[in-house]
């Protein structure tokens, strides 16, 4: 399975979180696996798809930020799996 994080530096916090990600580089939890991750140039905002089979592993991971960011995380499909959903529901 895969989830999409979404996030947004807390006002204030910018450069204490530029700081613990360059330290460490924000790796994921042992048994989760960084697909991509996507950062706006200039901005606060960003994007992690991590790909995994345990939720409990990604909210270990969002913890480990949330006192310095806003996280979000969004289970999401690919096309393929999307249209199959969508096909079975309207029968076709």
């Amino acid at each position: 399975m895969k989830f999409m994080v979404t996030w947004r530096t807390r006002p204030g916090l910018y450069k204490t979180a530029v700081q613990q990600f360059l330290k460490a580089g924000g790796p994921v939890p042992q048994g989760l696996k960084t697909v991509a991750r996507w950062h706006v140039p200039g901005s606060i905002l960003g994007w992690h798809l991590i790909e995994g089979n345990d939720a409990a592993l990604v909210a270990e991971h969002v913890a480990e930020w949330a006192d310095l960011i806003d996280l979000e995380v969004f289970p999401v499909i690919e096309d393929g799996q999307a249209a199959a959903a969508a096909a079975k529901v309207l029968g076709k």
